[in-house]
């Protein structure tokens, strides 16, 4: 499915940004108006008007602000922040150092930071405890009233920002009673940005700390606690999920099994012995030809490189041959929800192969191109996908109830299968 643009990354990452206008993170025709002067593949003049776009927007909620107009304010700054993010998407060659690429991430997470303050709901900016540093969060709550209710906890992907996850998920999951705990984890955002915190693949040494604050607080209830990945994030959830057995639900959007062969799948034989064997001297200049006749491998390599803390295209390659769920998915004994995109052009196949590794409870569910939501995470149909995942949670972390009215708690054994039932020692309230 085509948006706006042949070139598959640009028409994907119009998509994305469009596709957050179902929770205020963007206005079809400011998407419209902004993309007329950007050509195929033209990465500076995506940077140059969504630059514009975004500082456009921007003023207006600084001054809807300062004339008391606060739902206007939080629209508009909502929406600037989402713009900034896709303003800098693809200025990859030194990010780190980048005065442009840092000045506009920077803007992104500022106007998010503004908005939160003005929401209906609290939200509560946090840091989580992580080694010997912290993690920058949010907190959004359904209500002040101190009730514990089901919470997700949302782990973003290869590229994602925590901001980013209130349009995602979070604005959704509030409507239907959920508290959303967002962190950016090492390589993402602002742990990536400022910190200098690069991807791991063993992401139980992340959400364990996560767990552990979110325990602390308490508005969650600690027996509806729901793990969801989000791209990349759908691997790293799901590790995590295999040695975190404090998790009520799992939801993986999308599945994916090993990130390795998603990138080698279809590179030719030659390059994935020369990558292997580490001839970077040989697979980089291949590397970097099959870079300029693509824009989605092009920013992919770059990001990885920068991501994962690697010394270049090639070494980044190998490196992802540790984020796989061989011999690791069998250890999770949550119930859990494998999203697919009919055309994924990522992750194609992955969901099947997550599926056929659990051993335990699981849904798998594809959602289609002819619905909408068949590209990447399900792009341009949030909607749909909010309604299936939530769906599915509201009968996954149903409460029981015994004749006595108090929820039942069940356990299960290595096969996910019910052995016993008791009553569990606190209780939480859905709306």
């Amino acid at each position: 499915m085509r948006f706006l643009y042949e070139d598959e990354s640009f028409s994907f990452e119009a998509l994305r940004a469009a596709g957050f206008a179902n929770d205020g993170g963007a206005d079809l025709g400011e998407v419209l108006s902004t993309l007329r002067d950007v050509g195929e593949g033209d990465e500076e003049a995506w940077l140059r008007e969504w630059k514009r776009t975004a500082q456009r927007v921007h003023a207006i909620g600084t001054a809807a602000l300062a004339a008391g107009h606060r739902v206007s304010a939080r629209e508009a700054l909502l929406r600037a922040s989402n713009y900034y993010r896709t303003a800098e998407f693809y200025r990859r060659d030194d990010p780190a150092h980048d005065p442009e690429a840092k000045a506009l991430s920077a803007l992104s997470r500022e106007t998010f930071a503004t908005a939160a303050t003005l929401m209906d709901t609290p939200v509560e900016a946090v840091r989580i405890p992580y080694q010997d540093t912290s993690l920058p969060g949010y907190l959004f709550l359904v209500d002040d009233s101190g009730q514990p209710r089901p919470t997700i906890v949302f782990t973003g992907g290869f590229d994602s920002t925590l901001e980013e996850a209130y349009f995602v998920i979070g604005a959704a999951a509030l409507r239907r009673g959920y508290h959303v705990l967002t962190y950016d984890g090492p390589g993402q955002g602002a742990a990536l940005r400022e910190q200098g915190l690069v991807l791991r693949p063993d992401w139980e040494a992340v959400v364990t700390p996560v767990l552990d604050f979110a325990l602390t607080r308490p508005e969650i209830a600690p027996d509806g606690l729901a793990l969801m990945g989000y791209s990349l994030g759908g691997y790293l959830s799901a590790r995590a999920a295999a040695h975190e057995h404090r998790l009520a639900a799992l939801v993986l959007n999308d599945g994916l099994y090993d990130y390795h062969q998603a990138h080698t799948r279809l590179m030719p034989p030659f390059l994935r012995e020369w990558v292997g064997a580490g001839r970077d001297d040989l697979a980089d200049p291949v590397l970097s030809l099959m870079m300029q006749a693509s824009t989605q491998l092009r920013w992919a390599l770059r990001n990885g490189v920068w991501t994962f803390g690697a010394d270049s295209a090639a070494d980044y390659i190998r490196r992802t041959a540790d984020y796989t769920l061989d011999g690791v998915a069998p250890l999770i004994d949550c119930p859990t929800l494998v999203l697919d995109a009919e055309h994924d052009q990522f992750f194609h196949g992955q969901p099947q192969l997550v599926r056929a590794a659990l051993t335990c409870p699981h849904t798998l569910v594809t959602l289609s191109e002819s619905e909408g939501a068949g590209e990447h995470c399900h792009m341009g149909a949030m909607a749909r996908f909010q309604q299936v995942t939530f769906d599915w949670l509201d009968t996954t972390l149903a409460p029981e109830r015994p004749a006595g009215g108090q929820r039942r708690h069940f356990s299960r054994d290595d096969n996910g299968e019910v052995v016993g039932a008791g009553l569990a020692g606190r209780s939480f309230r859905r709306i």
